[in-house]
């Protein structure tokens, strides 16, 4: 099951391996805020799994509130130029150690870093989910909550992927 030592996540999966999460980034517009907010509950779980891993919130700022939505979260905040923003977050995913890193996204600009990732999940929400994003993720969810719920209540995640 999940056990956490330090900053990381330790799951252990039939068939599919042991994960070491050490973190967990997240794609801001579209995968945890609609409309540039992030939902109070959606805060709270991030607030929880900032304790056990490290959480960084990649965004290009299309609305312009990423500074303000983020402000009191125990998250890094990296801010992406929006020409090209597929290459540019993944220049900075590259930073990471892969295999230790869960990516959370839901639109094209998404698509490498899921690929990329130890673990990758698509997020549809309300601003929907790129059919590339699909392709690229090892997990589809139904919204953040339950993105997050994976790691909160990781027999989930174990149901989901083990063989």
């Amino acid at each position: 099951m999940g056990v956490i030592k330090g900053y990381m996540i330790e799951i252990r999966i039939p068939g599919w391996g042991d994960m070491e999460i050490e973190n967990i980034v997240l794609d801001l517009n579209g995968t945890i805020a609609t409309d540039g907010s992030i939902p109070p509950e959606v805060k709270e779980k991030i607030g929880s799994l900032a304790g056990q891993v490290k959480i960084y919130i990649l965004t290009a700022d299309t609305q312009g509130v990423a500074n303000e939505e983020t402000k009191d979260m125990s998250i890094e905040l990296i801010k992406i130029i929006e020409e090209d923003s597929n290459q540019g977050k993944f220049e900075f995913f590259k930073t990471l150690d892969l295999e230790r890193t869960v990516a959370v996204g839901n639109g094209n600009n998404d698509q490498l870093i899921l690929k990329e990732a130890g673990l990758g999940i698509a997020v549809l929400g309300e601003e929907g989910l790129s059919i590339s994003v699909i392709k690229n993720a090892d997990i589809v969810v139904k919204d953040i909550s339950d993105a997050l719920d994976l790691f909160l209540k990781p027999k989930r995640l174990i149901a989901t992927l083990r063989e």
